[in-house]
Formats: structure tokens, C-alpha cells, sequence
């Protein structure tokens, strides 16, 4: 009779454990399609057993049924790790992808107008001008056409630099968002240690909301992390800890006070009383050899660079320095490249309107001299010192020296008037060069601190159109024209097949469709196979219909099963009871 009412034990825990079952599916199918949620899965433990009489050799024993040792989460924690990585890299190549195609929309659209068009007008009002440059017509086409292409050309530069701001605010946005998934993981630590203290519960949707929390933090940084015996995560972000197990180690923003660009650093490290800040993040040697091209801060930090470039940033480098830094910015390689277009013109132009020559050349004299300038400094001109070519420069119509130049800078004039007293006691006038000072942009061609003479805009003739005889000078014309045509100019340090001026742009854009392209592949590339190792830890992870409805009808029988086994083992022990009654 004891092992019949043993056994209704055995049936009460087959209708418990088939309607826990039910239970647990019934939750996993309710969170179907879910982001982050992992599905949920029994595991069934023998409950105790009854001892009911004692061998020689054993004792022998009943069981009363099963019960749930525990409902686990499956994840495979090797997919993890793959998804993360690949998660990262991803976000890298994506955010370089979306910076690449923004540079080619500002290049293909300014106010309306292609950019292209402009270095094409201007080209061609120069092939216009030489075909008479006393022409007013075409001096005057060529005076609107040049303030055009400086317009247009300050047009892309300036949306080049809106987008640097753009890339600045996603970045102090990322920064944001790293601290506040540490803020919640550190949060879930503290939860999970408590819950699972006892080593009787285990937290798993707070499991699960700090895995979704890693998968986050993994497209932003470069992220290692460990679990470690009492369910704590350790995470370090580029090498440095992020969460320790007790802190959470915040990022900062240093906000420079000439570019206003923010530049994450590590608070715990830096010592702000003494200006020492230890940057989180190092651009200067991404590699994918090496496998650091992870994450989309990073991505946005090297996409923007550290200022706004001209072409002095790349001018006179190295072409392995130049492969190390500038050209890894995709915006300021492209600004650099562009300031560099503009500077050529500028000074191609300028250099065959108002020709120089070293002071030997143009005097013969081979020793240095000293002369006053128009506010009586002394001047030195040595042997090789740049001034005027008087002897072969071309005039305007008032016949003055110098002649005007079409590109001035803002902050100093093309020439300075030099006096030098002769040995025959008169006086010897030269006009030395003003170099331009990569120390002092307003004294550069650069795109930001150039402009169209302003003499030239009210008289047009004033630009150098004749010989010192009073002819037209078609020579001049001629010379300009072909300057578009002749071949020297490199688009930076690592470019070895020079172009000419007319082929320049093309080889501008064509090299930043190279280099978007191999982002977007990349990019494009990595997301396949972020999709890939997606799809397989879902295999793990995610709720299948077909697989929880298998097991609903599982578990519907096995309830069924064990509720009909109740009613045979009660219908035995009622007919039992009712015998010894009689």
C-alpha cells in the first residue's frame, strides 16, 4: 500500500515537471523575435528516493519522480567572442564607408552646381584668354571664372569641415554611450552576484541583458572581457580596464580649445591638475595585419582627424610619413588633396602673370646685398633670394611694377619693395618675393586665406596682358593655357605617376572612389560575415517555432501520460481500500 501512494508521488511530478515545461516554452515562443533574449531549456534531476527494505548487498529503493535541477540559457561562448570581433570590425569599416560617401556628395553637389564643372569653366576661360588676353571680355571671364572655382572649391572645403563636426558629435555620442553600457554592466554585475550568491538561482535574463550590453559595447571599442567564478565580467577597452570587477573606469572628453574636437581619454590615468591626459584611443598605426581596425569610435576619431588639413600638412613629406599619418583620415587627406589643387593653380597662374627669378639670375651678381624697404627695415637679398623677373615679366595696361597678381593671400602681398644703393651712388629698386610661412597660413596660397585680387575685379585690364613695348603679349596666354596641359604634379607624397592640372581632379575623385570602394567592400564584406555567425548563434540562442511546437507536443503527452498513470494508481488503491473494508 506504501509503495502505491509512493507512487502518486512519481505521477505529481511528471504533471509538475510537464507543466513547468509548458511554462518555459510558452515564455520562449512569447519572445519570439525578441533582440537579446535567449531561449530558455529544462534540465530534469531525479527527485530523492524511498528506501524500502535492506538487501544483504544493497538497499533497495524507489523512486518518487523527477524535478527541475535547473533552466538554462545556451550560448556558445567561442560564437560570442566571433560575433564580437566581427561586430567591431564591422562598425569600423561602416562608419569609414559612410564618411567616404559623404565626401563624394559634397564634391558632386555645391549650391546646387558640380564641382567638376567649375575647374572646368576655369580652364577653359584661361584656353579663351589666350587667344587674346587685352580682351576685356576674356579678362573679365577670367576674373568671374577664378572667383567661381575659389567659391565653389571654399564651398566642398567648408562641407568638409561641417562634416568634421558632424564626425566630432558621433564621437562625443560614442563616448557617452561607452560609459553608460559600463554604468549598466557594472550594475548587472552587482545584480548577478547577489541573485546567484546561494548557488541556488541563476539571473539569466540579467545574463542576457548584459550579453546584449557586450554586443553593443563590441561595435563601438575594441573590447576583451571574462567572466569570472562569481559571475562578475571584467572588460577592458583597448587594453586599458573599463570595468574592474568594483569601478567602472569612465571615459573623458578633452575638447580642444583651437579645432573644438574631442578626444577621449582615460580619467583614472590622466592627471588634469598637471595638462597630462592619457588618450584612450591611438590613430597613428591602424593596421588590419594586426587586427586593430575594430570599432566605430576609433573609425570616427581617424575619419576626422586632428584639425582641418591644407596643403601644407602634406607638402615636403616623406611619402612613409605620409602613409603613417595624413593620409589614414580619409577628411583630411581629402582636404589636404583639394587645398593642393587649389594651391597649384594659384601659384601656376600667378607665377606666369608675375614671373620670378633669383637676384643673381636677374643682376649677374653672385654677392649678397643689404636694402631698406617701403617702411625702412633692412632687407638682405642674397644671391638666391626669389624677387620679380623685371626683364621678362608682362604688364598691364598702366605699364606699373609689379604686375598684379590674379590669387592673393590675405595676410601679405606678393612682393616687398626693395631699395638697394648702387656703387655709382644711385638707387637699384627689386621686388623680393614674399615666401610663403607654413607658420602663419594667411601668408600661404591656401584655399581659406586666398581671394581674387581686388584691383584686378574693379580694372580688369591691370592684369598682365602686354611686353614692355606695348604689344600684346600672346606668349603669355599660350603659357597659361598649356600650364593645364603640362605634367609634374602629384596629388601627395606616395604618388608616383604625376598629372597635369587638367587631369587633376579626375585622379582626386578617382582616388577617393578607391579608397570608398575599399571600405564599402570591406564593410559590406564583414557584415556578410557578421550575418553569418549571427545566424549560427542563433542556432543556439534563438527561439525556433517548429522546435518549441515539437515540444509542446512533448510535453503535452507527457502530462497527458502522467495524469493518466494518477488515475490508474488511484483507481488501484480506491479498489484495494474498498477490498479490505470488506
Amino acid at each position: 500500500m506504501a509503495n502505491g501512494f509512493g507512487s502518486l508521488y512519481v505521477g505529481t511530478s511528471g504533471l509538475q515537471s510537464a507543466q513547468n515545461g509548458l511554462n518555459v516554452l510558452s515564455n520562449n515562443l512569447a519572445n519570439l523575435g525578441t533582440t537579446g533574449y535567449v531561449r530558455q531549456q529544462i534540465v530534469y534531476q531525479d527527485r530523492h528516493y524511498t528506501s524500502f527494505q535492506k538487501a544483504s548487498v544493497s538497499t533497495q529503493q524507489t523512486g518518487t519522480g523527477v524535478s527541475i535541477a535547473d533552466v538554462v540559457h545556451a550560448r556558445d561562448v567561442f560564437l560570442d567572442r566571433s560575433y564580437r570581433t566581427v561586430n567591431g570590425r564591422a562598425a569600423f569599416y561602416a562608419a569609414g564607408d559612410e564618411a567616404s560617401s559623404e565626401i563624394e556628395t559634397q564634391l558632386q553637389e555645391t549650391n546646387g552646381e558640380a564641382f567638376r564643372d567649375a575647374v572646368t569653366d576655369l580652364y577653359q576661360a584661361f584656353a579663351e584668354y589666350a587667344k587674346d588676353p587685352s580682351s576685356t571680355v576674356y579678362q573679365n571671364l577670367v576674373l568671374q571664372k577664378s572667383e567661381l572655382f575659389l567659391s565653389r572649391a571654399a564651398g566642398v572645403y567648408d562641407g568638409l569641415a561641417d562634416y568634421q563636426k558632424t564626425l566630432n558629435t558621433k564621437i562625443i555620442n560614442d563616448v557617452e554611450k561607452i560609459n553608460k553600457l559600463g554604468k549598466e554592466i557594472q550594475s548587472l554585475n552587482n545584480d548577478i552576484q547577489k541573485i546567484e550568491a546561494g548557488s541556488v538561482e541563476t539571473a539569466m535574463d540579467l545574463r542576457d541583458q548584459r550579453d546584449k550590453d557586450l554586443d553593443e559595447l563590441s561595435g563601438l571599442a575594441s573590447v576583451e572581457y571574462s567572466e569570472e567564478s562569481n559571475g562578475i565580467v571584467r572588460v577592458k577597452i583597448e587594453g586599458t580596464e573599463f570595468l574592474d570587477g568594483v569601478h567602472v573606469n569612465e571615459l573623458g572628453i578633452k575638447t580642444d580649445k583651437v579645432t573644438g574636437f574631442a578626444n577621449p581619454y582615460w580619467k583614472q590615468l590622466s592627471d588634469i591638475s598637471k595638462g597630462e591626459y592619457y588618450y584612450a584611443f591611438s590613430t597613428a598605426d591602424v593596421d588590419p595585419a594586426i587586427g586593430n581596425d575594430i570599432g566605430e569610435l576609433k573609425s570616427l576619431l581617424l575619419a576626422r582627424g586632428d584639425k582641418k588639413a591644407t596643403y601644407m600638412d602634406i607638402s615636403g613629406l616623406s611619402s612613409e610619413a605620409y602613409d603613417k599619418g595624413i593620409s589614414n583620415s580619409i577628411i583630411m587627406n581629402s582636404q589636404a588633396e583639394l587645398d593642393m589643387m587649389v594651391n597649384y593653380i594659384a601659384r601656376g597662374v600667378n607665377d606666369l602673370l608675375s614671373p620670378n627669378t633669383t637676384y643673381s639670375k636677374l643682376t649677374g651678381n653672385n654677392a649678397a646685398v643689404t636694402g631698406h624697404d617701403d617702411k625702412g627695415n633692412e632687407v638682405v637679398i642674397n644671391p638666391n633670394t626669389k624677387v620679380l623677373d623685371t626683364e621678362n615679366c608682362s604688364l598691364g595696361a598702366s605699364g606699373k611694377l609689379p604686375p598684379e597678381e590674379l590669387f592673393v593671400r590675405n595676410g601679405t602681398s606678393r612682393y616687398k619693395r626693395v631699395v638697394v644703393q648702387g656703387d655709382d651712388g644711385g638707387e637699384n629698386t627689386f621686388y623680393v618675393y614674399n615666401e610663403e610661412n607654413a607658420g602663419d597660413l594667411s601668408k600661404c596660397y591656401t584655399l581659406k586665406e586666398m581671394e581674387i585680387n581686388s584691383t584686378l575685379k574693379v580694372t580688369p585690364a591691370e592684369m598682365p596682358h602686354l611686353t614692355k613695348n606695348g604689344s600684346v603679349d600672346y606668349t603669355l596666354g599660350k603659357d597659361i593655357y598649356n600650364l593645364w596641359e603640362t605634367e609634374g604634379y602629384r596629388l601627395n607624397p606616395s604618388d608616383v605617376t604625376p598629372t597635369t592640372l587638367s587631369g587633376f581632379y579626375a585622379k582626386y575623385i578617382g582616388e577617393l572612389a578607391t579608397t570608398g570602394s575599399v571600405y564599402k567592400t570591406t564593410s559590406e564584406a564583414l557584415s556578410g560575415t557578421r550575418k553569418s555567425v549571427e545566424s549560427g548563434r542563433q542556432g543556439v540562442i534563438g527561439v525556433s517555432s517548429d522546435e518549441e511546437l515539437t515540444n509542446m507536443i512533448r510535453f503535452q503527452n507527457a502530462y497527458n501520460a502522467s495524469s493518466r498513470y494518477i488515475n490508474v494508481v488511484s483507481q488501484m488503491i480506491e479498489y484495494l481500500l474498498s477490498s479490505l473494508g470488506k
